[in-house]
């Protein structure tokens, strides 16, 4: 019971003034919250522990020939009667994409990367806009500037989502585009295409121009009709910053400083989204259309596999309902070790039969995803593991380094030796539920940052694929490397996969 002390000792202590509880106010943000947040300030984070590592054949699921063929057939043949919808975490600043050009910007001095741009320049979707804003004399340093600020393309300060990442001899497409044309190839019911893109309140506009300019035509090419959404961060999902002693942070107003907390505040969006079926992918993994044949491809597989697991686990649980015997128990023991990611304690033997149904009900009743993995090829980032629960209980997760002691040699090894990467390539079943009620709070992360030229710690919710679905049934699926596409920097867009011009 510490962390709940130290919550009730926060407000006897006055810590939160009547501007402070403003604030809150305005935010939508509880006094408890402020108190659990700081909680975790001061005690920490526990570490994830790895059980083992998801390999092919436990928990992780590689198709054959046949089987990619039978769910892509069951996705085609169920989707007309499915609500679906594809959601694209579109928010974050190209900011980093630019990393390297800022700092030749800032220093005038070049480095392998701007190297590389300048010499490759023209190879980029983006360079004839670019030309229109400089001229032939210009230097290394006007160009950098035209690209990243204003007056200029104002790279720099955008989103990913409306940069120009592919060229076509129609003109060159920005990743909101380029998943507007995924959409409607296998996010859809062959009638519709539903796509919610979470963005940041100073970009939205531009966001929905671009889709009144877009969609007529998109909608005219495939005879079908979009329909678009957009949300931004609830401000209620803002994290309080603190000093390196763990005091509240503040302005020089002496207000509260609130920060974004991640991804994991995106679970908040995706809650309030009414879907049977939400394919969810980031914004920057796409391709040119001629590369798209296999993502495609393995979406309507991933599709068709969530399709199957939920018609079993349904009947699944009306036959325990109905007629529970150890013979059955058995057989859903057996599926859901290998399609819902969830194995119990040795002590699930050990109980009344009567409570083994109520616990395998409620396990087949959670949300449900499929998350497509890729081979492991070094990429930072998280895998797919097999991790206990405080009663022994064994679930698949998708862990972040971040969330790994790498202090303790044992679990260092485990996570190194991970065999797959998580792409974020995730096909979800909410079924109505509440969301929030099904990720672990004690899987956030703390960073340290700076502001003003202060040390300060800032504080993130568990991520959307991390802990925020720690709760959920999980599968993982293998899928080619050549579906794993991200741009992380902006000389990425000189891979092969994005240079297929058409």
């Amino acid at each position: 019971m510490p962390k709940l002390i130290f919550i009730i000792d926060i407000n006897k202590c006055s810590m939160l003034n009547e501007q402070d509880l403003g604030q809150l106010r305005a935010r939508g943000i509880s006094e408890e919250e402020i108190g659990q947040q700081v909680g975790y300030f001061v005690n920490g984070f526990p570490w994830m522990a790895l059980e083992k590592s998801a390999t092919v054949g436990d928990g992780i699921i590689r198709f054959s020939e046949v089987e990619l063929a039978d769910f892509v057939s069951l996705f085609e043949q169920e989707r007309s009667a499915l609500s679906i919808l594809k959601m694209v975490p579109a928010s974050g600043a190209a900011t980093r994409m630019f990393k390297s050009l800022f700092e030749h910007l800032t220093s005038g001095e070049s480095n392998k990367e701007t190297r590389l741009f300048f010499e490759k320049i023209q190879k980029f979707s983006f360079y004839p806009a670019l030309k229109k804003w400089i001229a032939s004399s210009d230097g290394e340093t006007e160009v950098l500037s035209r690209l990243l600020a204003s007056p200029g393309l104002e790279y720099g300060i955008l989103p990913k989502g409306l940069l120009e990442f592919h060229a076509y001899g129609s003109g060159a497409r920005t990743p909101f585009e380029e998943h507007l044309v995924e959409a409607a190839l296998y996010a859809s019911n062959g009638e519709l295409a539903r796509l919610h893109f979470t963005v940041s309140p100073e970009h939205r506009s531009r966001f929905e121009a671009l889709a009144a300019r877009l969609i007529p035509v998109w909608e005219a090419h495939f005879g079908i009709q979009y329909e678009l959404s957009f949300s931004e961060q609830k401000p209620s999902t803002d994290t309080v910053a603190v000093n390196m002693d763990n005091s509240l942070f503040r302005e020089s107003d002496g207000s509260l400083l609130f920060r974004p907390a991640g991804h994991g505040a995106l679970l908040e969006n995706l809650n309030d989204l009414q879907a049977d079926v939400i394919f969810i992918k980031n914004i920057d993994n796409v391709v040119p259309d001629a590369l798209k044949d296999s993502t495609i491809l393995y979406k309507k597989a991933l599709g068709g596999l969530l399709v199957s697991i939920l018609a079993n686990s349904e009947s699944l649980a009306s036959q325990l309902r109905a007629n529970p015997s150890e013979e059955l128990i058995a057989e859903a023991l057996v599926f859901m070790g290998t399609y819902l990611g969830y194995m119990p304690s040795s002590d699930f033997q050990q109980v009344f039969l009567a409570d083994q149904v109520d616990l395998l009900l409620s396990v087949l009743a959670r949300p449900t995803r499929v998350c497509g993995v890729v081979m492991n090829t070094g990429e930072p980032g998280g895998g797919p593991f097999w991790c206990p629960d405080e009663m022994g209980n064994l679930s698949l997760q998708l862990v972040e380094s971040a969330q790994v002691d790498m202090n303790n040699p044992g679990q260092k090894e485990l996570f190194a030796g991970s065999t797959h990467f998580n792409p974020v390539d995730l096909v979800c079943a909410p079924r109505g539920l509440d969301l929030l009620a099904f990720r672990d709070m004690a899987t956030g992360f703390i960073t340290e940052k700076t502001k003003d030229g202060r040390g300060l710690k800032a504080q993130e919710l568990p991520g959307l694929w991390n802990g925020a679905m720690a709760y959920w049934n999980t599968v993982f699926v293998e899928v080619p490397l050549e579906t794993f596409n991200p741009v992380k920097t902006v000389t990425d867009l000189l891979r092969p996969a994005h240079q297929n011009r058409v």
